[in-house]
């Protein structure tokens, strides 16, 4: 593989998309009440790694600097100069205009509002200098996709369209959640740096308390959500499971500390939105 392209997917950790297109495929399934059509299924796709690959890229860019003083982010692209910052902003402003671009082809309404969407998925990275709510300002920009997904199967706001922002919603307290506990990793670092950060502010145990009542609430707006589809035992099972997985998270981070973090992370947090999204399909089509 060449190298640029190598370190362009390591720049915006393109194996994390799992974490949010399995919840933009689910609205696109909620909306069509099974598959939807397979162009809009690839558009759909599309759109969502060009928009995630964008906010991710944007980040690395403004918080270069912020990246080097921590032991952590140290060795990331643009910090030891394996891609430009120049390189890094041509990428940033591809990858956004491929975004409004492709949500114009799934529908007009889908593009205009393409727009002040990716105001949120860029904003996140100066929203961490300026309020403790940007751990949940991350998890409204994933949050947006079930929502957005189902509104270019749907090509209009007719129909029920609370039912994605339901599941959004719940998207949003998850990924809130999780970064909480990501977070705890850089306290020191936050503390020197005056980022806003709670788990900086506020300590480890106040933190984990926090990010199980974003989990707890979560579940509860998912299983609200398979209540208003009808959903049966397959997709309440598979809510199940998610609620398994994401205690386990918990006592993962609660018993070793930071050493475990990664793990409850990458490992078992991954596979959440997988689980919720394939139970959901595999009801439907029960």
């Amino acid at each position: 593989m060449n190298s640029s392209l190598r370190n362009t997917l390591r720049m915006i950790k393109f194996e994390h998309s799992v974490f949010a297109l399995p919840f933009a495929l689910s609205g696109a399934v909620i909306a069509t009440n099974g598959m939807p059509p397979l162009v809009d299924l690839v558009l759909l796709v599309l759109a969502a790694v060009f928009a995630r690959s964008a906010a991710m890229a944007y980040n690395r860019v403004h918080d270069r600097h912020h990246d080097a003083s921590n032991e952590r982010t140290a060795n990331r692209e643009l910090v030891v100069g394996t891609l430009s910052v120049r390189y890094a902003i041509s990428f940033t402003l591809f990858c956004s205009f491929a975004f409004i671009g492709i949500a114009f082809l799934l529908a007009p309404i889908c593009g205009w509002l393409s727009l002040p969407c990716l105001m949120v998925l860029l904003g996140y990275s100066h929203l961490k200098r300026y309020s403790y709510l940007c751990h949940l300002g991350l998890g409204i920009a994933l949050g947006l996709a079930p929502a957005g997904a189902w509104l270019a199967v749907n090509k209009s706001f007719d129909g029920d369209w609370q039912l994605p922002l339901i599941i959004g919603a719940g998207v949003s307290l998850w990924v809130a959640g999780f970064d909480l506990l990501y977070a705890i990793q850089d306290i020191e670092h936050d503390l020197q740096q005056g980022t806003f950060s709670i788990p900086a502010r506020f300590g480890t145990t106040a933190t984990k308390c926090v990010a199980m009542a974003c989990f707890m609430s979560a579940v509860v707006l998912w299983g609200n959500g398979n209540q208003q589809l009808g959903s049966g035992p397959i997709s309440m099972l598979g809510l199940a499971l998610v609620a398994v997985l994401l205690a386990a998270e918990l006592f993962l981070v609660h018993r070793y500390g930071k050493e475990k973090i990664p793990m409850a992370f990458f490992k078992v947090n991954a596979w959440v939105p997988m689980v919720y999204f394939l139970s959901l399909v595999a009801d439907i089509n029960y």
